[in-house]
């Protein structure tokens, strides 16, 4: 960490000046992508609805290698996406926002908070029906990319701890859905092939305290393991989180990290937006929006996330584990805890997982799109105000 000119706990965001050119440049990234997935959800959106719908519905069913195309893309393109975030995680956790506790605790109480009192408000809703209760874990994730995205609007109005915040926070963020993935949306164990994913996790694991640098090798074998664990009953996109724990964290980490930069960008999460977004609309009425999980996941999203996340700060601040940031105030934290109810990807994601190929699954993307565009337009409003309070107004006229 960077020197600070007094003692006492250390603010949410302290940036060593020689990450925060690394960390800028993956603020931008991520804004691009946010941009990007928008751009192909809007495209799904507007395609299912033309005349050629029943086109991309028969596409997205289009069987290829016994799975349709939907399911390749959200089972295997996504592993690279759940890697990536992952080689993410690890860096922050070895050398970066996440390296100590005293940074991990405004953000990580935030994040607690806004996975808890979503997943409760959803609950109250559909607790009584084992249908719909799956769904509870839909609205407890943030997107990263696309509340980024948000933030850009503003432009330099705001502040870089601000965008620090907001990013550890997702990161830690993903971290839980990733937990909640791996241990609530697992329906059975097949133990044959667990025993082998656990054996090429071994010889990996192996290899790298070997000394082996070589990604081809790394590749091959995430290869070998995804095939493993998607026959064990797990969701095979835990494969890439494994995989991003047993690389070394070196030279290695970093250029598969860099490496798979762009295509995650612009080729994986386009296609999840793809084939993801495809909604019919023609068929929705005003009465959809009172459904139990339209209720649970809209106020989870536009009211829950802000809740959880504004209190889990407070709390860490009350507590005097964390400062806020030189340059922010308790009304920047609330228009990026509000931003935080953008849960695209993993919402939509998990929403698959619980609901993939019933109705309800229509319910839960009409529900996601509708909480996040809220969260979205009121996030921004509220920091659009914040900065504006902030413009100094013309200068006096002389007498």
């Amino acid at each position: 960490m960077g020197r600070r000119a007094q003692k006492g706990p250390d603010t949410m965001t302290t940036v060593p000046p020689r990450r925060l050119a690394a960390l800028l440049a993956f603020l931008r990234g991520q804004t691009a992508g946010g941009i990007a997935l928008l751009g192909a959800a809007l495209v799904a959106l507007i395609w299912s609805n033309a005349s050629g719908a029943d086109t991309y519905f028969r596409l997205m069913a289009l069987p290829i290698g016994g799975q349709p195309l939907d399911l390749w893309v959200n089972n295997g393109l996504m592993t690279l996406f759940f890697l990536t975030v992952s080689l993410e995680i690890r860096r922050e956790i070895a050398d970066g926002q996440l390296a100590s506790r005293r940074q991990i605790a405004a953000p990580g109480l935030a994040a607690l908070g806004g996975m808890v009192v979503p997943a409760l408000i959803y609950a109250g809703f559909n607790l009584s029906d084992p249908a719909t209760r799956r769904g509870w874990a839909v609205p407890v994730a943030t997107d990263i990319a696309f509340a980024l995205a948000a933030l850009s609007v503003l432009g330099r109005r705001v502040p870089v701890g601000l965008k620090v915040f907001l990013t550890a926070l997702a990161i830690i963020d993903d971290l839980g859905a990733i937990g909640v993935i791996a241990v609530f949306y697992t329906p059975g164990l097949h133990a044959v092939p667990l025993a082998a994913a656990c054996a090429v996790c071994a010889v990996l694991y192996a290899l790298r305290r070997a000394g082996v640098r070589a990604i081809r090798v790394y590749a091959a074998g995430g290869a070998v393991l995804w095939i493993c664990v998607l026959r064990t009953g797990i969701h095979p996109t835990i494969a890439g989180v494994a995989l991003a724990f047993l690389v070394p964290m070196d030279t290695t980490g970093h250029r598969l990290e860099a490496g798979l930069g762009a295509p995650v960008t612009w080729l994986v999460l386009p296609l999840f937006g793809l084939a993801n977004a495809g909604l019919r609309l023609s068929g929705i009425t005003a009465g959809d929006f009172g459904t139990p999980v339209m209720l649970g996941i809209g106020l989870a999203l536009v009211i829950g996330k802000p809740a959880g996340v504004f209190a889990g700060t407070w709390i860490a601040v009350r507590l005097g584990a964390a400062r806020l940031p030189p340059g922010l105030d308790w009304l920047h934290i609330l228009g990026a805890a509000v931003l935080c109810g953008i849960g695209f990807t993993m919402s939509l994601f998990i929403g698959d997982l619980g609901f993939h190929g019933s109705p309800i699954q229509a319910d839960v993307k009409l529900a996601v799109f509708t909480g996040s565009l809220i969260s979205a337009v009121l996030g921004i409003a509220i920091l659009a105000i914040r900065s504006q309070s902030l413009t100094p107004g013309p200068p006096p006229r002389r007498r």
